[in-house]
């Protein structure tokens, strides 16, 4: 049975993902590569895994708290209940974009490729919590209510690719380079690469890494964490509209992969949607990390907060429990055959639910992106397709 059809997919997410298998079609022709990079992502994935417990680990301390936690965590479940598109995502009001002229200490290090223009753009986050419970403290974290983003445009407003970046990946140098997003521009298009909440300049002083914001206010914050990244790119999509975008598609990588399959559920305006190694389900992926899988096993036997439970007050913002508002031949999906941080079996669910959609595998990991040039070609056809210009 696939996703789309469940009901409660929350509930039978175990038993869907058992009935898959992390092999691809790929893997008879580049199984030592495959095996290879798994190896490492196994290993690599412990240390994102420490730094989440970390984060949640005030959740677990203090009498009380974990209770606490597990009532807010509640409140989710009924709009995961009723999909109500408009209930959850709130559209957001109209704000005002600005570009940020660089200071005279900030200037030699602001990252502009050869031949590109650039600008800088930030707007206040209009963005409150759905959940009023966490509204004081999610909003204490005052540098992260200024959005920020890197635009890459023309003289004349273009298409336009929205580009998400992955958890703690915020570096806007990195991110144009791995994904070829300077290549783009030269295609003809703008790119506007955003920056999550709590990530980078949106990140709070104390924080000792970009984005553990995320997981700071407990998994509830988490939720809301991932509503005002929906938010967020949404007034980027009214600001690159309004200027006269002609298109919008949306690409992202890891956790904003999940974010771009998220916003092709949300808003109908999108071109295309290219989540790129998309984390499908959290808690799932999280749960096969060390420490996380003893940890989160230690919060159940403290508490009456079962794994089903745990998934179904945080499916609110996950693709599995909505349709695309855009046509499924508009969405591709690529992932690594050796993905383990987001295993084949989890892709291939998100691919199922999306019937019609294409994917594509690389013989690579969640970071390693191996023959990458070939999914980059591949990416830039589809681009060129969905925007009407024939490769």
């Amino acid at each position: 049975m696939a996703v789309k059809e469940m009901q409660n997919w929350w509930d039978q997410l175990q038993a869907e993902a058992d009935r898959q298998s992390d092999q691809t079609e790929i893997n008879g022709q580049r199984l030592m590569s495959i095996a290879a990079t798994a190896a490492l992502d196994r290993v690599a994935r412990t240390g994102l895994g420490a730094m989440v417990c970390s984060a949640l680990a005030p959740m677990l301390l203090g009498r009380g708290k974990l209770e606490r936690e597990a009532e807010k965590l509640r409140f989710y479940a009924r709009f995961a209940d009723d999909a109500n598109l408009d209930e959850t995502f709130i559209a957001p009001p109209p704000v005002s974009v600005v570009e940020e002229a660089p200071s005279p200490l900030s200037l030699h290090r602001r990252f502009a490729p050869k031949g590109v223009n650039c600008r800088y753009l930030s707007f206040s986050s209009p963005f409150t919590p759905l959940n009023p419970a966490l509204t004081d403290d999610y909003l204490a974290n005052e540098r992260n209510r200024t959005a920020r983003a890197l635009h890459f445009y023309h003289d004349k407003p273009r298409a336009t690719l929205l580009y998400i970046h992955g958890q703690s990946l915020d570096n806007y140098r990195i991110n144009s380079a791995w994904f070829s997003l300077a290549e783009i521009y030269d295609q003809g298009y703008d790119v506007l690469m955003m920056t999550l909440p709590h990530h980078g300049q949106r990140a709070e002083s104390s924080h000792p890494i970009s984005g553990i914001g995320f997981y700071t206010n407990g998994l509830a914050g988490t939720n809301e964490a991932m509503l005002q990244s929906i938010s967020d790119a949404r007034v980027w999509l009214n600001y690159l509209f309004d200027r006269g975008a002609p298109q919008v598609g949306v690409s992202g990588v890891s956790l904003g992969g999940y974010l771009s399959a998220l916003l092709a559920c949300v808003d109908d305006r999108l071109s295309f949607a290219i989540p790129n190694s998309p984390v499908v389900a959290p808690v799932d992926m999280a749960l096969q990390w060390q420490p996380v899988a003893p940890v989160s096993k230690l919060m159940f036997a403290m508490s009456d907060l079962t794994m089903a439970e745990l998934r179904h007050c945080m499916a609110l913002h996950s693709p599995l429990t909505y349709q695309p508002r855009i046509a499924n031949d508009r969405l591709f999906i690529i992932s690594g055959a050796g993905d383990r941080f987001t295993s084949p079996r989890f892709v291939r669910l998100l691919h199922e639910h999306w019937q019609g959609s294409r994917i594509h595998w690389f013989p690579g990991n969640h970071l390693l992106h191996l023959e990458q040039g070939h999914y980059l070609q591949d990416m830039h056809n589809f681009i060129d397709r969905s925007f009407g210009m024939e490769p």
